[in-house]
């Protein structure tokens, strides 16, 4: 029996494809910190399943929660960082403490659930860690400068691991998104105060991004991806969700600065 553990789990992608995964025998053992959200997927995951409510910058926690699965399981085959809140808003005007927050809940969040099992899968001489990244981890977004650079961190540590974990039959993947229709990005979606030099660009910039999501794969479908690069014992690096990811993300390695930048700021409104 493969062994998944899931971090982020309660809820969208994460919660998705650990009920994907745990319908095709896989068994899941995952954490986050909505604890509704985890009472209620215990009750809808068939089969048996360590789930716990958890804060993914707990890094004592986080050991102990790894001794737990091994302790239950004996084995985990592959982890699967969910884990990420969004940042929004012109880098001027905002609050650093809390973009503090976010880059440790992202980046040293993921940092933490990868070290926990390196030990083992190490000892093993296999396994797969797989980070969920985003469109924005290689394609620089206008206002949303923080969370921007949390995915360019994760996407560093990613391939800086490697090249470090290789020798020992440990791969690295990314998951690198667009967008999915979930409520991630209305959640964070707020306009600057009035007299804001922004305010303008941004209310453009919210109003094209939130026409963008109703068209963005839904959980299920990204879940389905994830599944698959889960499944696979020779994962690519990078794995895009949907075509459009696939195609920016090939625009971004061939054209020029200046055009790809054009591009950006036709495709947001904010020209």
């Amino acid at each position: 029996m493969q062994v998944v553990v899931i971090t982020g789990i309660a809820q969208g992608m994460g919660r998705e494809t650990a009920k994907l995964l745990a319908a095709e025998g896989y068994a899941i053992a995952g954490y986050d910190i909505d604890a509704a959200g985890i009472k209620s997927l215990q009750a809808e995951l068939p089969g048996d399943h360590l789930l716990e409510v958890l804060d993914v910058i707990d890094l004592k926690g986080v050991f102990k929660f790894r001794d737990r699965v091994l302790k239950k399981y004996g084995q985990v085959d592959t982890v699967l960082s969910n884990v990420g809140i969004g940042f929004f808003g012109p880098f001027e005007e905002i609050d650093l403490t809390k973009a503090a927050k976010c880059l440790e809940i992202n980046v040293i969040g993921t940092a933490a659930i990868f070290q926990a099992f390196i030990p083992h899968m190490r000892q093993r001489r296999g396994g797969k860690l797989i980070a969920i990244s985003s469109l924005v981890g290689q394609i620089p977004f206008p206002f949303e400068s923080i969370y921007t650079a949390s995915k360019f961190a994760v996407e560093g540590l990613v391939h800086s691991m490697r090249l470090e974990l290789e020798p020992f039959g440990i791969k690295m993947a990314l998951i690198q998104p667009a967008q999915v229709s979930t409520t991630f990005a209305a959640k964070i979606h707020v306009l600057p105060p009035e007299g804001s030099p922004y305010r303008e660009r941004v209310t453009r910039f919210i109003n094209k991004d939130e026409e963008l999501i109703k068209t963005a794969p839904n959980p299920q479908q990204a879940a389905r991806v994830i599944a698959d690069v889960v499944k696979n014992p020779q994962p690519k690096i990078d794995n895009q969700i949907d075509f459009k990811s696939k195609f920016f993300m090939g625009l971004n390695k061939v054209l020029p600065t200046k055009l790809r930048d054009l591009i950006l700021l036709d495709t947001m409104d904010i020209k």
